[in-house]
């Protein structure tokens, strides 16, 4: 089984199909899927697609693009939300200085409240960083360094500095379709580093279609091409890298009931 780490299941692309993405997902071996909330304001559409699905749960946060619309004062409304059964990460959350949608001051305000939140819960946080690994790390290290938190470098295409000061503070490190890019090869060489027990995959759907579907949107089920894309990297074969990232996001995200 093949489990797709991180995808947006609530978005508008898959609104008149989502029965058939789901179908084709478990078609590809995919049992299971993380949709992510991405806002407060929609994160009833969130809770709702993993309503749905026995084989989607869902996370609750504010995108770093958002926070300047969602201030967070504290964790408070992440936790309220946490409490629900089908809620079983935080985040989207993080810094993105890359298109700075939001100012840096706001980004880093949101993250902070996602940390906290976190401990709160004990659900692992769901981090996303763009052109932004220097505050990335020292946030993280100074936050990890007042009280432990489990967590998740999503959709990672960092440097190897950023690669080993998460794994040196207990994240995990999710792959997405980039890793299929031709011109992926650096990224390709920090995935070849990182230990088989922190490794995740992801669509990050309807964004990031691997190879051979890159220009097309994205869905679940196309997580099996990053996977096999995985498998060769480390030199295993795909049943390898299947289980080993399923035992992975099992282990990090223990909320989440496991199929029989």
């Amino acid at each position: 089984m093949l489990v797709d780490s991180h995808c947006h299941l609530e978005f508008a692309d898959f609104a008149p199909e989502a029965d058939a993405v789901m179908a084709r997902a478990r078609a590809a071996g995919v049992g299971l899927c993380l949709t992510i909330g991405t806002r407060l304001a929609t994160f009833a559409n969130t809770r709702a697609v993993a309503e749905r699905y026995d084989d989607v749960w869902c996370s609750v946060g504010v995108h770093p693009h958002d926070a300047a619309k969602e201030p967070l004062e504290d964790a408070a409304p992440l936790i309220a939300r946490a409490r629900d059964r089908k809620v079983v990460g935080i985040g989207e959350a993080g810094l993105d200085f890359y298109y700075n949608h939001s100012p840096r001051a706001a980004q880093i305000a949101n993250f902070r409240a996602h940390i906290d939140a976190a401990r709160e819960t004990g659900l692992p946080l769901i981090i996303h960083t763009r052109d932004a690994e220097a505050d990335t790390i020292a946030i993280l290290e100074e936050e990890m360094g007042r009280s432990a938190f489990t967590g998740v470098l999503h959709c990672f295409t960092g440097s190897q500095r950023l690669a080993e000061a998460g794994l040196a503070i207990g994240l995990y490190i999710s792959a997405s379709g980039i890793i299929t890019f031709k011109k992926s090869e650096a990224l390709r060489a920090v995935f070849r580093g990182v230990p088989a027990d922190r490794l995740l995959v992801e669509t990050d759907a309807p964004y990031l279609a691997p190879a051979p579907h890159r220009g097309k949107r994205n869905e679940p089920a196309f997580v099996a091409h990053t996977a096999a894309a995985l498998a060769a990297l480390k030199g295993v074969s795909a049943d390898e890298i299947a289980r080993l990232t399923t035992d992975n996001f099992f282990r990090l995200f223990a909320k989440v009931e496991r199929p029989a």
